[in-house]
């Protein structure tokens, strides 16, 4: 029986691209929900379609209550070092947002430092970041509601509780930088939207300030702004010897960035260029006095640490070169250079002298991936986390010298690994290059083509997926599923090479090695086309998008979470215009081109067998507007020639992602699972 979608209205509008006209018969639904009625009254109609169809699964509530028992156990995250105390976060186990602790020790419990928690009623406000003055007094902090990205800053004192009068608003991306007098700090804001569409306006014209303690923000001090460039973005950071402050310039979401730095204590009042151009990426790692160690890509696409002289900046010497694994990270910690790497996509750990001689691979505790490893050169230790598939992620204490390692913290968690297995593949995509996945899944699997299989990726700027514990995948394995996670190109798990062969008018390549992964799967007899699902959220809700278009014939369902699906007009809302660096813009007539041939929006086929498909987004999402996963859902159902369903979930008080607060997050989890189990008609087993 065909399904009765909620009414959606077709407009007869078009747009001119470079002589072509291209249809865009849902540009209605563009506006913002919160200010448009129309757009609201239809995102109820869908809501409510959606819920009608997901709560009479009732897998959906075994899998929320599964969910609920695995989250239930407490999460730490590594601890930070400043001003002689400790700061780390802390979640119960159900707690709607951590908690952030300061203590005497790395060992030390503590107390409570901020708990977000108690800022609203439903969880819905969370802490965004944090940053402590040197002398260990005061704590800056960004609150953020409903998952936006625009945040507000505010000051308190850490030893009495005590909140300061100060209060910035108009932030949107970046952090606080305290200087070493603690009478203030550097930050980035953008102007204050006038016309009072803040959630959709183009991020343009940000500047840095210095903020003084106890003045208003009209009284700040503009510390560089570039108008001749309104969509460059800006950074700055103090080194920890509170001698340079650093600029970093971005032209767009591309690696490759400017660097500018002055004296703070030698009264410079312009910044001088250390880099001048968007050739390479440069990212400063440390400094020791005028010495200033940096990661690079210039003639290194896995990147290796140079140094410069900050009076003197003529030159970059090379003192750790590129090797085959990619270069992620580094820092000087206890008079040692911590160099972090992947080695496909696994973590590795080497040591070096600041002159960089190596020291040898620090030891790991296993296969998968770990991160941190901050610090300051007089620390006698660093901190990192540890985690893959099958290991919830614990901290671990790096001693510098000795060079061992031990647990700090490792979660108790209802889970037992023993039952599961991981491995790692390369198989061949459309052009023959070797991609790597991963696959997990309960030990004993049987590859008969018939698993319920989930296939996952992002593919695009940079980003590495690498090996994570997942309590969601954990619910789904438990249930026979197999999780397959391909690292495609456009990531940044082997370089910049690997970034640049998934962009622009090379983005096809991602789209084939996504779908590579998949018939990989089928031919493996992991799965069939009708027992596979793919999904992928932001850039990767994009990949499911253009993949479903292109061969709708090969999945059993679709998950395409906060996606990018108007290609031609996403540069015009939010951070939108950043992306053009990654993506193009159809301002662009040879851009235009490739962008209009794998739009998600503007691929969709009338009379079109789509498989089954859940869309989902949220009304407070001012990182990829949900005008987005509107226009696709609204084309898909239309389009839609079978039985199979088309959802649009619309999470309301939620952003892109970041501060999701857990209870919504397990409810979205359960009907996304619960979609699945209905789709592939799976024989759910309640845990006893």
């Amino acid at each position: 029986m065909a399904i009765e979608y909620p009414a959606t209205r077709r407009v007869d509008h078009t747009d001119n691209y470079h002589g072509t006209e291209v249809a865009d018969p849902y540009r209605w639904l563009e506006a913002d929900v919160r200010e448009s009625d129309e757009v609201a009254a239809w995102v109820e109609s869908q809501s409510e379609f959606a819920r009608s169809y997901l709560d009479a699964i009732p897998a959906q509530e075994v899998f929320a209550q599964r969910l609920e028992e695995l989250y239930n156990y407490e999460r730490f995250s590594a601890p930070s070092r400043k001003g002689g105390k400790y700061f780390y976060f802390k979640n119960d186990g159900l707690q709607d947002q951590a908690v952030l602790y300061v203590g005497n020790s790395d060992t030390d419990v503590g107390r409570v430092l901020l708990d977000p928690n108690t800022w609203s009623d439903d969880g819905t406000v969370a802490l965004s970041s944090f940053s402590v003055s040197e002398d260990g007094k005061l704590i800056a902090f960004s609150k953020s509601a409903s998952g936006s990205d625009w945040k507000t800053i505010h000051i308190m004192e850490i030893e009495t509780g005590k909140m300061r009068d100060d209060v910035l608003e108009w932030v949107r991306f970046g952090g606080v930088d305290w200087d070493h007098t603690g009478q203030g700090f550097y930050y980035a804001r953008y102007p204050e939207d006038e016309a009072g569409d803040k959630h959709q306006s183009v991020a343009l014209n940000q500047k840095i300030y210095y903020h003084t303690l106890g003045t208003p923000q009209s009284e700040d001090r503009l510390v560089y702004e570039r108008p001749d460039h309104p969509d460059w973005s800006f950074g700055v950071s103090v080194t920890d010897d509170g001698e340079w402050l650093v600029l970093y310039i971005s032209s767009g979401t591309d690696p490759q960035n400017q660097i500018w730095i002055k004296s703070l204590t030698a009264g410079e009042e312009d910044f001088r260029p250390i880099v001048d151009n968007f050739d390479n990426e440069y990212s400063m790692l440390a400094s020791q006095g005028n010495k200033l160690y940096f990661l690079t890509d210039e003639s290194a696409p896995q990147k290796r640490i140079v140094v410069t002289d900050a009076t003197n900046p003529k030159a970059f010497f090379e003192i750790v070169p590129e090797r085959d694994a990619t270069l992620v990270d580094g820092d000087l910690v206890g008079g040692r250079l911590i160099a972090r790497y992947l080695k496909d996509v696994h973590t590795e750990v080497e040591m070096f002298t600041p002159e960089g001689e190596s020291l040898g691979q620090a030891h790991l505790p296993g296969i998968g991936s770990a991160n941190g490893f901050g610090g300051r050169e007089e620390y006698k230790e660093t901190y990192f986390t540890f985690t893959n598939a099958v290991t919830p992620t614990s901290i671990y204490r790096l001693d510098i010298e000795s060079g061992e390692t031990s647990v700090l913290r490792r979660p108790q968690i209802d889970f037992d690994p023993e039952k599961y297995e991981v491995e790692q593949v390369f198989y061949a995509s459309k052009d023959g290059t070797k991609i790597p996945m991963m696959i997990a899944h309960r030990k004993g699997l049987e590859k008969n083509g018939d698993n319920p299989t989930l296939l996952y990726a992002y593919g695009g700027f940079n980003i590495s997926l690498t090996p994570g514990f997942s309590v969601d995948y954990v619910a789904w394995m438990e249930q026979g599923g197999v999780v397959a996670i391909p690292n495609l190109r456009g990531g940044g798990e082997y370089g910049e090479d690997w970034h640049q062969a998934g962009k622009k008018e090379k983005k096809q390549n991602v789209f084939d090695d996504f779908i590579a992964a998949a018939e990989w799967l089928i031919d493996n007899k992991y799965t069939r086309s009708e027992r596979l699902a793919i999904r992928g959220g932001s850039n990767g809700g994009l990949l499911v998008g253009a993949v479903m278009t292109q061969r709708p014939d090969l999945f059993g369902a679709c998950l395409p979470a906060v996606g990018v699906h108007d290609m031609l007009r996403f540069h015009k809302f939010t951070a939108g215009q950043f992306w053009r660096t990654e993506y193009g813009s159809s301002d662009e007539p040879d851009e235009f081109v490739y962008l209009l041939a794998y739009s998600p929006y503007h691929n969709v086929e009338e009379g079109t067998a789509y498989p089954p498909t859940m869309v989902t987004t949220a009304d407070t999402d001012d990182r990829v507007v949900p005008m987005h996963s509107f226009k696709f859902a609204a084309a898909l159902q239309h389009a839609q020639a079978s039985d199979d369903p088309i959802l649009l979930r619309v999470e309301l008080k939620a952003g892109h992602g970041a501060g999701t607060p857990i209870s919504k997050h397990i409810d979205q989890v359960a009907d996304l699972w619960a979609f699945l189990a209905k789709t592939f008609d799976m024989k759910i087993v309640e845990k006893d």
